[in-house]
């Protein structure tokens, strides 16, 4: 008999783990490429991703609150669609969160120092395994000191950007660029946006300390941007507060669903959490209704400040909020944010990617080994170790660009599945009204499938590996018996 792990958590701890998934590295870069999809249309598409993310959590706690146990939509899809489809979602949560993990890390890198940016990265995954190895309590306690800094960081930014009384005065007129003094600077040494107009003159999209900003508003100067950003086509777009089409507002969603799936982190924590039936249901609701909150208010104050043109473009949306808000001196203080930000997001993944392959080992669809819980600790230490081994190899050998757009559409079909074994709960067992897990199923599918096609194939086919691995391990399986 698999051993229990102990019931640790209360609302409080349970609400921290899911706010530290969610309002993490994603609310500090996710808006810019939600604003190239859905330009001035970015309030729908966060208010759409905000009702697919309630209907799965909805589903999702009804499902928790009966299934106590770690493992999420893994453990429900083989109770309620049978073992093929519990596996299937726990394959998509454990390969596109395991790449999630790797993001996360790299965006910590970055913003530390990004000429050493997988030296730190490798280094943040080996901490936060050890500190997982400790047990989850005190995980829940560094989980908590993160969130209330980054809730701090995030609500100087709301305040500067609100109290601005002359909001887009940088760019009113045209897009924005900022001017400096070639000084016989080498291509190589330029900013990713950045470009010699002649032998004495750089711009960049970016502000830089020491150059003057100004606008670029004639047809020949606009070919200079149109050289700098790719597609060109979507900026003038958005510049123009014209949305690029309901599938851009889809897209944009499906974008920005991903920075509210953290609370899922809370779902797979369900062995460890106290009075589950009561604890799952109300941490997810208080966790997602902060988000949103907290989301929502960071997505006017960027559109507010820089328009959803050059919120589109920006690498750094939210320190570009404070600089063109004249409060320059916080930019220091966003990007100690955001590196802070993207170490609660890794803690939280790391904690409950394990604990789904802890219950996909119980059940024989990954190597039994995996399943050993620490006698003292009480803590799945295999599956947290191998978790983190797989993400510090993916950060040795993978471009990992591409793996986040993967994770979106692996986590939209986790919740689809997840959606789809709630509908088939009974008013017995808590079941929730049928509209609500219905419209998730359907907007999952629709949000993964708009997702740009490079992400849509790539999921594709990690799936289509996994159902591999499956039909292999049955037949031996099979032969076996």
């Amino acid at each position: 008999m698999a051993e229990g792990l102990a019931r640790r958590l209360g609302t409080t701890d349970a609400v921290v783990v899911g706010l530290s998934a969610m309002i993490g590295a994603g609310v500090f870069s996710a808006f810019a490429p939600a604003a190239l999809a859905a330009g001035a249309w970015l309030p729908a598409a966060l208010g759409l991703a905000a009702v697919v993310a309630y209907c799965n959590a909805t589903s999702s706690a009804r499902l928790a609150a009966l299934y106590p146990e770690s493992g999420g939509t893994y453990v429900y899809g083989r109770r309620r669609l049978g073992p093929l489809w519990g596996y299937l979602a726990g394959w998509g949560f454990t390969v596109g969160k395991t790449a999630s993990c790797a993001a996360m890390a790299l965006t910590f890198g970055a913003y530390v120092a990004p000429d050493l940016a997988k030296p730190l990265a490798i280094g943040a995954v080996v901490a936060l395994t050890a500190l997982n190895l400790y047990g989850v309590r005190r995980s829940a306690l560094v989980a908590r000191v993160i969130v209330a800094f980054v809730l701090a960081v995030l609500a100087a930014v709301i305040a500067a950007g609100l109290l601005d009384e002359s909001p887009g005065k940088l760019h009113f007129g045209g897009t924005v660029v900022w001017y400096g003094q070639a000084d016989g600077v080498r291509d190589q040494s330029l900013p990713p946006n950045g470009k010699l107009v002649d032998k004495e003159t750089v711009i960049s999209l970016t502000p830089r300390e020491g150059w003057a900003p100004g606008t670029l508003d004639t047809p020949a100067e606009r070919e200079i941007i149109a050289a700098l950003l790719d597609p060109p086509v979507h900026l003038l777009a958005a510049e123009a507060g014209v949305p690029s089409g309901l599938w851009g507002v889809l897209q944009g969603a499906g974008l920005l669903f991903f920075a509210f799936a953290g609370y899922a982190r809370i779902a797979t924590l369900g062995e460890e959490v106290r009075d589950p039936g009561r604890v799952i249901p109300r941490a997810v609701g208080i966790a997602l209704g902060i988000t949103f909150v907290v989301y929502a208010l960071v997505a006017l104050t960027a559109l507010r400040v820089l328009g959803p043109g050059r919120l589109a473009i920006s690498e750094a949306p939210l320190q570009d909020v404070v600089t063109w808000a004249g409060e320059g001196w916080l930019r220091p203080v966003v990007a100690v944010g955001a590196a802070v930000a993207a170490l609660g997001a890794l803690l939280a993944l790391v904690l409950g990617v394990s604990r789904t392959v802890l219950a996909m080992a119980r059940e024989r669809d990954l190597p039994e080994a995996l399943a050993a819980v620490h006698p003292v600790r009480q803590v799945p230490w295999r599956a947290e170790l191998a978790v983190g081994a797989a993400v510090i190899t993916l950060l040795l050998v993978a471009d990992l660009r591409g793996a986040i757009g993967f994770s979106s559409f692996g986590v939209l079909v986790y919740y689809a599945i997840a959606n789809a074994c709630a509908l088939t709960l009974s008013r017995e067992e808590g079941a929730p009204p049928k509209a609500v897990p219905a419209l998730g199923l359907a907007l999952c599918l629709v949000l993964a499938f708009t997702l740009p096609a490079g992400s849509v194939l790539a999921g594709l086919g990690v799936f289509a590996a996994g159902l591999a691995v499956w039909f292999v391990r049955h037949r031996r399986r099979g032969r076996a018996a």
